[in-house]
């Protein structure tokens, strides 16, 4: 079943945010997230146990109880099992991605790609999500911004153990899809070049943006459309920094990305287009994209998604970012612009 299928829509809901990413988000304003993107028709939800060690998953779970659960998707993911015991949040190492969860619950994180710890993690993940099953797992962080020069190393762990787990699971009918949930490329290309074990999708974060996505046109995007494969594209706001937020990625914007984004928007400004719409609107024009989930911490962002899903932008939009090369000349365009 390709990812296509298995999505009830082009736009997500990312859950990062959940889990008190960069800030401390009170409960009820995270349940009314949620609650406002039910109300707005979003039904696919992804998640994971590193957003806040366990918290967004909690949220969430509190959030959709009730809900029917064959009206909505959920994806979350698999290579770090939290623990009941408490940690010093200040010495996680968490790579490229820092204390960005610092607000989150102090449960002991514990990483590990192993068979039997990616059955573990699904089975608390239910128990957390208030579900009997998921639809899509995805291998987290099995990249070099978190592993650094281990990341091979932790591949190859995952490869004789969660890749195989999931493989099962997915051939038995427990989940319907697996993949990576990666922020890198190329653990995608090297997972896509093996014989086995056989992937169906991938959650790619910040790897095609309006900002970056010149590396993922090489090789990745057309490697998952030629196998009918799909990628959900995570972070399509760069962290915030499209819409004028302060980070790109994890760490604060550059002065080179600040331009770019001062750049991008005058030419929006100047064709009346939101700067939501053209990202949205960007990584969904490439055909192997079957989905984006920008994170909202907002009841009020949720709307401001849905709009920018639908916003009407002219062509001579697309035109003028190509023209000022803002993107790259073999990024397709909506309208093909």
């Amino acid at each position: 079943m390709s990812l296509k299928d298995i999505l009830p829509g082009k736009l997500g809901f990312g859950a990062a945010p959940l889990g008190n990413m960069f800030r401390a988000i009170p409960e009820e304003e995270a349940l009314a997230t949620v609650e406002a993107a039910w109300n707005d028709g979003i039904r696919y939800y992804d998640n994971a146990p590193f957003y806040g060690a366990g918290l967004a998953e909690l949220r969430m779970g509190e959030a959709l109880a009730g809900r029917p659960r064959d009206e909505y998707v959920i994806s979350t993911k698999v290579g770090r099992v939290i623990l009941d015991e408490v940690e010093d949040v200040s010495l996680r190492d968490n790579g490229e991605k820092g204390d960005v969860f610092a607000h989150g619950r102090p449960n002991r994180i514990v990483n590990d790609y192993s068979y039997d710890a990616t059955l573990r993690s699904i089975e608390d993940s239910l128990k957390r999500l208030r579900t009997d099953h998921i639809e899509i797992a995805f291998v987290h962080d099995l990249a070099q911004d978190f592993w650094g020069d281990q990341w091979i190393a932790r591949f190859e762990e995952a490869r004789g153990g969660a890749f195989k787990a999931l493989d099962r699971l997915r051939d038995e009918g427990v989940i319907k899809a697996w993949g990576l949930g990666v922020n890198k490329v190329e653990p995608i290309e090297l997972l896509l070049e093996l014989e086995e074990p056989r992937p169906d999708a991938f959650l790619l974060a910040g790897r095609y943006t309006l900002l970056d996505h010149a590396r993922a046109l090489q090789r990745v995007m057309p490697m998952v459309a030629e196998r009918g494969l799909g990628i959900v594209v995570g972070g399509p706001y760069s962290s915030g920094a499209l819409v004028g937020g302060p980070n790109f990625e994890y760490a604060p914007a550059t002065p080179a990305i600040l331009d770019k984004v001062a750049r991008i928007k005058a030419i929006a400004d100047r064709h009346g287009v939101s700067m939501k719409a053209a990202g949205l609107q960007f990584s969904l024009a490439n055909p192997a994209v079957a989905a984006v989930i920008p994170g909202a911490s907002r009841p009020s962002r949720i709307a401001e998604d849905s709009a920018a899903l639908t916003e009407s932008v002219p062509a001579d939009f697309w035109r003028a970012l190509r023209d000022a090369a803002l993107v790259h000349p073999d990024a397709p365009l909506p309208g093909a612009a």
